[in-house]
C-alpha cells in the first residue's frame, strides 16, 4: 500500500494555501532575515535628481577645475619633453598620470558623497536601522537550477520586465521630444566657444533630467505599491504554520493541559487536606458542596475552604461526615457561592446574612452559642 499526501498538490506546497494574515513574530523574523518592502526605484530616482542637482549647481565648478587641470598637464608636456631631449621617460609619465587621476577624484568626491548618503537615507526611509548579515551569507537552494528556472519566469520577472520596458521607453520618449524642441540650440554647440558650450549642455542635461525624475515618479509610486503588495503577499502564512508558531511561542496545547491539569490535581489534593478544618458545607444538595470556615485571626469575614461540583461535590460530604462537619441544604447560596467565590477568597458583603446566619444555626447545633 502506498501512502497519498494530498498536501502535495496544494497551491502553496505543503501546509495549504497561503490565507492567513502574517503574525507580528512572522515579520520580525523576516525583518531579522533581511526581508522588507522597499522599492529600489525611490533610490534610483532619488540618485537621479541628486546627479542633476550637482549637475546643475556644480557643474560649472567642475567643468572649470578640469580645463585648469588640463591646461596645466597639457602646459607642463613641453617642458617635460624640452627636458629629457623628446624623450618622456615612463616613471615620469605614471606619476603624471597619478597626480591628473587623483586631482579628478578629489573634483568628483562630492558626488560619491552626496550619492551614498542619498542611498543611505532612502533605504533608512524606507525600512528603518535593520542591520542583517544574513542575505549575504550562500545558500545552496539559489543553486538549484529548477528553481532558478521558477525564478525566471516567475510574476515578480513578469514584473521587473514590464517595468524595465517602461523605464527605458518612458526616458526615450523624453528625451526624443525635449531634445527635438531644442536642436535648434544643439546645432549652436558648432558656433560657440567651448565655456558657452558647457554651460548650454548644463542648461539641457539640468531640463532634461527634471523631466525624466517627475515622470520616473510615476513608475516609483506604482513599484512601491507592488512591493509592498507582494511583501504583504509573500509574508501570509497557512494555517499549519500559525498553528506552529503558537505552539512554539505558547507551548503544546497536550502537554500544557497535561500541565494544568497536574496542577488542577494538586490544588484539589491540598483542597482536601484542608476541608477537615471546615465550619460547614453548604449543599445543593446533589451538584454543588462549599465548605466555609470563619477564622477571625486570619479573616474579618467567613472565607472558601473547599468547593466542588458533581464528584467532587460527594467527595467534599463523604469528608465531611468523617470529620462531622455540619452540612446544611441551601440551593441559592451553594449555588452563588460556588459560582462567584474561589477557594481561598472571603464571602462576598451581598452574602454575609445569609451566610452569617448559617453559621449561627450551626454553632447553636454544636452548643457553641
Amino acid at each position: 500500500m502506498l501512502t497519498l499526501d494530498l498536501q502535495f498538490f496544494a497551491k502553496d506546497g505543503p501546509g495549504g494555501e497561503k490565507t492567513e494574515e502574517p503574525t507580528g513574530k512572522k515579520l520580525s523574523d523576516a525583518r531579522k532575515e533581511g526581508q522588507v518592502a522597499k522599492s529600489r526605484e525611490i533610490t534610483n530616482v532619488c540618485g537621479l535628481l541628486g546627479l542633476f542637482l550637482i549637475l546643475r549647481f556644480g557643474a560649472g565648478r567642475m567643468g572649470k577645475g578640469f580645463m585648469e587641470l588640463f591646461a596645466s598637464v597639457y602646459d607642463k608636456i613641453p617642458e617635460f619633453v624640452k627636458m629629457y631631449d623628446g624623450f618622456l621617460p615612463e616613471g615620469n609619465m605614471f606619476t603624471m598620470f597619478r597626480n591628473v587621476l587623483l586631482q579628478m577624484l578629489i573634483m568628483l568626491l562630492p558626488i560619491f558623497i552626496i550619492g551614498f548618503i542619498i542611498a543611505f537615507l532612502t533605504n533608512f526611509i524606507q525600512v528603518k536601522w535593520q542591520v542583517s548579515w544574513k542575505p549575504m551569507q550562500p545558500k545552496f537552494s539559489k543553486m538549484n537550477p529548477i528553481n532558478g528556472f521558477k525564478r525566471f519566469f516567475s510574476m515578480n520577472s513578469l514584473v521587473e520586465l514590464i517595468k524595465s520596458i517602461l523605464k527605458v521607453g518612458l526616458i526615450f520618449y523624453i528625451a526624443y521630444s525635449y531634445l527635438s524642441d531644442k536642436r535648434d540650440m544643439i546645432f549652436l554647440l558648432y558656433d560657440i566657444p567651448l565655456w558657452q558650450a558647457i554651460q548650454l549642455m548644463g542648461d539641457l542635461v539640468w531640463g532634461l533630467g527634471i523631466r525624466i525624475c517627475v515622470f520616473y515618479l510615476i513608475i516609483v509610486v506604482m513599484d512601491f505599491a507592488y512591493q509592498k503588495y507582494k511583501f504583504h503577499e509573500d509574508m501570509k502564512m497557512t494555517k499549519q504554520e500559525v498553528k506552529d508558531e503558537m505552539k512554539e511561542q505558547e507551548g503544546d496545547p497536550a502537554v500544557k493541559g497535561k500541565q494544568r491539569a497536574k496542577m488542577q490535581e494538586v490544588s484539589r489534593r491540598r483542597m482536601m487536606q484542608e476541608l477537615p478544618k471546615a465550619d460547614v458545607v453548604i449543599t445543593n444538595p446533589t451538584h454543588y458542596a462549599v465548605a466555609i470556615k470563619y477564622d477571625p485571626e486570619q479573616y474579618d469575614a467567613p472565607y472558601v475552604l473547599a468547593k466542588g461540583s458533581d464528584y467532587l461535590a460527594q467527595k467534599i460530604k463523604e469528608v465531611a461526615r468523617e470529620n462531622k462537619i455540619e452540612i446544611v441544604e441551601n440551593k441559592p447560596l451553594a449555588r452563588m457561592l460556588y459560582a462567584n467565590v474561589e477557594v481561598g477568597q472571603v464571602v462576598p458583603p451581598e452574602l454575609y446574612q445569609t451566610v452569617a446566619e448559617v453559621l449561627a444555626f450551626v454553632y447553636h447545633l454544636q452548643g457553641k452559642v
